[in-house]
């Protein structure tokens, strides 16, 4: 072969590689036309956040479970996951059938059943979102200050609840919409003076400066959601995955090396979506899958005390209180996505939906 070929073939070949690592949001908005996504196709479409833990984990072990998708092949409804830089990206297409599920932060998930498009399912995370900020201890010196956020998402919703704490509103600081991923280094090089985010970012943060503190912590909540009329249209398949949804749960709750492997799974998903690395060890994510989803006791189940306030019903109040919610939004459209039989029927059959039998591929 002549050297003008050879070095021909090097470009060709460095090109590939490149496009190999794209990041999935270039080349356009919104990212996720690329995915192909049609109303009521015969594919199980089902929304994660690699970006994300323990979500993006638990995502990671549903899209390699070979039950369900074996399952689903016998009913003619493939399963794809689908990767997501924030809930709100998937809310318009779960209201219009496109995807058929997804695992949603607790301001998107009180959005989309405020609408009447989902059934809450499931518990996916129970854990302290964060404010980071660099060089300051109080939410209060935060004003006029920038600060990094993902609209409408969990992280959102923690600092208006800390701005509030604080006698701030959002108009009193800089909003600077980013990328979750991107702010623990945007922080770090001074870009930003704080941000609002889930794990792994603050830890990252916290991790690359001694300068970096939590100046507020907010209680959060991710859930598990599938499309009402998904439901309707195909309850058997909606079922199936049901199934695989506590059937993650289970297998990382047997064994540290099944949390590691899934964890790997996540850093493999994430990097493939980014075209970056995951800064977190191994370990860390596995910490943070442990307290944040395996050790809370109830889970996947969402605790309903009779005495106590429902599930999500002090965020939809905060919410609506802050002008957040549609005007038509009412908290008897939320309760009703909540009053749902999903993970009853499948845990009180375990051999029909092999809850307790695994097989996954790497």
């Amino acid at each position: 072969m002549s050297i003008l070929r050879i070095r021909v073939a090097l470009v060709l070949m460095a090109i590939a590689a490149l496009a190999a690592i794209r990041p999935a949001w270039a080349g356009g908005e919104p990212y996720y036309d690329s995915y192909g996504l049609t109303a009521n196709s015969h594919a199980l479409d089902l929304g994660g956040q690699p970006l994300g833990y323990p979500s993006g984990v638990l995502s990671a072990v549903i899209a390699r479970d070979r039950i369900l998708a074996d399952r689903l092949a016998a009913q003619g409804s493939p399963l794809k996951v689908h990767a997501f830089l924030r809930g709100a990206d998937m809310l318009g297409l779960l209201a219009d059938g496109r995807l058929e599920a997804g695992l949603l932060g607790d301001m998107p998930t009180i959005l989309s059943a405020a609408r009447g498009d989902v059934w809450v399912v499931g518990l996916v995370k129970q854990s302290a979102t964060a404010i980071v900020a660099r060089d300051q201890s109080q939410v209060r010196n935060l004003a006029g200050k920038r600060i990094a956020y993902v609209e409408a998402s969990s992280a959102h919703q923690t600092l208006l609840q800390g701005l509030s704490t604080a006698g701030l509103k959002e108009s009193d600081v800089q909003l600077v919409a980013m990328q979750v991923n991107d702010m623990p280094e945007a922080l770090r090089r001074g870009e930003i003076d704080a941000f609002a985010a889930w794990e792994p970012a603050p830890s990252v943060a916290l991790a690359s400066s001694s300068a970096h503190r939590i100046v507020f912590r907010g209680l959060s909540s991710d859930y598990f959601v599938i499309g009402k009329a998904f439901a309707r249209r195909v309850p058997s398949a909606a079922d199936e995955l049901v199934a695989a949804y506590v059937r993650a749960i289970e297998w990382m709750r047997l064994s540290q090396k099944n949390i590691e492997k899934a964890a790997a799974w996540v850093k493999a998903d994430a990097l493939r979506f980014s075209g970056k690395p995951s800064e977190l060890p191994l370990g860390q994510i596995v910490s943070i899958v442990r307290r944040e989803l395996l050790n809370v006791p109830s889970a996947p189940t969402i605790i309903r005390k009779q005495k106590a306030t429902p599930p999500l019903k002090g965020e939809f109040d905060f919410l609506r209180r802050l002008g957040k919610l549609p005007a038509d939004g009412r908290w008897d459209t939320v309760a009703e996505a909540l009053n749902n039989d999903f993970l009853v029927r499948v845990q009180t059959d375990p051999r029909r939906f092999e809850t307790y039998r695994f097989d996954y591929r790497d």
